[in-house]
């Protein structure tokens, strides 16, 4: 191998560190090294690479099968590749990986066989036998591992350590092992909140967290739909990687859902429907779940809006009560008025009588009597 500059090497260290996880799951992959070698791996026939991305094979427990990779170097060098099968498994994003060289493999990346390295020269490529033996005590339903060409370099990092990068190219071997194939899950650690919106004339947004444990012997591929309120949401989002569980594994998913108004009490649920296949692709039959996802949403906003319209009611039917009484009192006001020179008449009229002086056509009584023997003696005075 050629000796690098310090700047190649930086470069190669962080590329090597990216690639390994992600390039698994793709049908043809590269990746650079230290020494800045690039190359592929995918599966093949005697001839050479076939067009397969991921080998699926279905097995009986105890049988054996034969199969072929391909190592393309595209470097300009003869190249050495450490060959290696490990466990596979599916990363919380969604993307397929396998056990790194340090962890040990317990299941289907201990079946595979292969030769331990591989030279390829420059430019070329070799075609490589591997046989996947599946154990009599297999336990029926799928397996998943990967198979890798890797390169090692050495690397100094931040704190002025050496340190080693082993930078890896595979490919998934997703091999069924044949029996009672059941497909079936369980949901867990459902979790709603509510983002309130503080205008009250718009909805807000809920946000829904649970867990989809595999609890089958076959690979489910998760979907659904998430419904709080008035709003819903399907899951995974479009072009978002799909979300595949191995058996055994378990995802957390988060699902926002929008357009919900808050109602209190808002109702929600979690239908899942997952899907399973068969290596010849037809549906696994699989049971689809709702789970209970509701919560309490206070309408707060709402509700300052309706306190604000019956403060107002309030003060307008405060104010009309207040000018009706006013405008009574005005009106009885009115009213003593114009019977206050009625009353004063009749007390001067009670005057004049207590003076001996009567009005004009009342019948005096004896008084008038007194009254007529004055007048006569006034006129016998004058006579």
């Amino acid at each position: 191998m050629s000796k690098t500059r310090p700047f190649l090497l930086r470069m190669t260290i962080a590329l090597g560190a990216l690639v390994a996880p992600l390039l698994l799951g793709v049908p043809a992959a590269s990746a650079a090294s230290a020494d800045d070698i690039t190359w592929s791996v995918t599966p093949a026939d005697a001839s050479g690479a076939d067009d397969r991305g991921v080998i699926q094979q279905e097995l009986d427990p105890g049988a054996s099968r034969a199969d072929f990779l391909a190592v393309r170097n595209l470097s300009r060098t003869e190249v050495t590749f450490a060959l290696s099968a490990a466990d596979g498994y599916y990363t919380d994003n969604g993307r397929f990986n396998m056990l790194p060289s340090d962890q040990e493999s317990v299941d289907a990346g201990r079946w595979i066989d292969l030769p331990d390295s591989v030279t390829v020269g420059p430019n070329a490529t070799v075609v490589v036998p591997f046989t996947t033996t599946v154990p009599e005590d297999a336990i029926p339903g799928d397996h998943a591992a990967g198979i890798a060409a890797s390169v090692s370099s050495t690397g100094t990092d931040a704190g002025g350590s050496q340190v080693g990068v082993e930078s890896r190219v595979g490919f998934r071997v997703m091999t069924r092992v044949t029996g009672d194939i059941v497909a079936s899950f369980a949901v867990s650690g459902i979790d709603s909140g509510y983002d309130m919106s503080w205008n009250p004339f718009r909805p807000g947004a809920a946000r829904t967290t649970f867990t989809v444990e595999n609890t089958g012997n076959a690979s489910l591929v998760v979907g659904g739909t998430t419904a709080i309120g008035t709003g819903s949401a399907v899951f995974p989002d479009d072009g978002a990687p799909r979300q595949e569980l191995l058996p055994g594994e378990s995802r957390s998913f988060t699902v926002a859902v929008t357009d919900v108004w808050p109602t209190f009490f808002v109702p929600g649920s979690i239908d899942l429907v997952p899907t399973a296949i068969d290596l010849g692709g037809d549906a696994v039959e699989v049971a689809p779940q709702s789970a209970d996802a509701s919560l309490w949403a206070l309408p707060v906003p709402q509700l300052l809006v309706l306190l604000g319209v019956l403060l107002i009611v309030s003060a307008l039917f405060w104010r009309r009560r207040r000018f009706t009484a006013a405008l009574d009192r005005a009106r009885e006001e009115g009213r003593r008025a114009a019977g206050a020179p009625v009353a004063g008449g009749a007390a001067s009229g009670a005057e004049a009588d207590d003076s001996g002086i009567p009005s004009e056509g009342t019948d005096a009584g004896p008084g008038r009597a007194d009254g007529l023997s004055a007048d006569a003696a006034s006129t016998e005075r004058l006579r």
